[in-house]
């Protein structure tokens, strides 16, 4: 008998090794059959649908989310010593969000902002500044709080389509985390050799839900890179099916210095805004900061 439980446990070692386990086969833990997830297949097709249905299904947003700057110097500068802040969020396509945060329990405001795609403005009541710049410009300020941008927020959460005419690649992607679809999109170049990378869409193939949304500038560069989860059906204003909306929203821009969370508490899609729900006009007595220009003037 001991003879055999020894030839047992001497092919069971070496059934381990073989299997790439080696010295680790007392750490490795056995997952439940119940707790795998279900990896499911899509085809490049009818991932471009899904993520176009997702774009057409969220016109507008009306939430409310608690934002939390993890790392950089552009949001920890104005929110302070408030490690997490309660914002109102409106967006609405093609270009226009207002973001009103205020600090927790006391509600005192800690910046109002606004973008309409073309120009931004911010007001910062602490500081008696109110920033405006045009969207375009990409020039970094030394000033840290003059790099706020509430487009970057917009792009976070209203996404552009894919067009018929883009050169969209398709891949897999698997890590620790997860299996993932990829979708690449392509920019154009002079010649065929020199397109470049101007977006990625991963999905997770558990579920088949967006999971990360990556966009690159001119020479490779990561402009955005916004992770997603929690994806939960919202009863929209207007009717129609409810579409799915992620709760937990993960925003990074290190180019822009700054790493950015968002948990959704409250939203409603697809309202009615009107146009003066984004208008920010410049408080009296506050310093006009035009960024991109050194000085600022005060409104009389």
């Amino acid at each position: 008998m001991r003879n055999r439980a020894s030839f047992w446990m001497a092919g069971a070692t070496l059934a381990a090794i073989s299997c790439g386990c080696g010295s680790a086969i007392e750490n490795t833990r056995v997952v439940p059959a119940s707790a795998k997830l279900v990896v499911k297949d899509a085809t490049r097709e009818e991932l471009i649908a899904k993520y176009n249905a997702a774009v057409q299904s969220v016109q507008s947003l009306n939430a409310t989310v608690q934002l939390k700057p993890t790392a950089g110097s552009q949001y920890s500068g104005v929110i302070e010593e408030y490690h997490e802040v309660k914002a109102f969020l409106l967006a609405k396509r093609p270009a226009e969000i207002r973001v009103i945060g205020q600090a927790p329990v006391i509600g005192k405001t800690i910046f109002d902002m606004t973008s309409d795609g073309e120009t931004f403005h911010v007001f910062i009541p602490s500081k008696h500044k109110f920033l405006v710049g045009a969207v375009a410009a990409e020039r970094q300020s030394k000033k840290p709080i003059e790099n706020l941008r509430p487009q970057h927020l917009l792009d976070a959460l209203l996404w552009p389509e894919l067009a018929k005419d883009e050169t969209v690649l398709f891949e897999e992607f698997n890590d620790e985390r997860g299996r993932y679809y990829v979708l690449t999109l392509l920019r154009a170049g002079a010649t065929a050799n020199q397109s470049e990378i101007t977006r990625k869409i991963w999905f997770d193939r558990s579920i088949l839900s967006i999971a990360r949304l990556q966009s690159f500038g001119p020479g490779g560069t990561l402009v955005s890179d916004v992770q997603l989860w929690d994806w939960e059906a919202v009863a929209p204003a207007d009717g129609t099916a409810a579409p799915e909306f992620p709760r937990s929203i993960r925003i990074e821009r290190s180019h822009d210095d700054y790493k950015l969370e968002l948990q959704v508490k409250k939203v409603m899609l697809n309202e009615d805004l009107p146009a003066e729900r984004f208008t920010l006009e410049q408080p009296e007595g506050t310093e006009l900061v035009r960024v991109g220009e050194e000085t600022g003037q005060k409104q009389p």
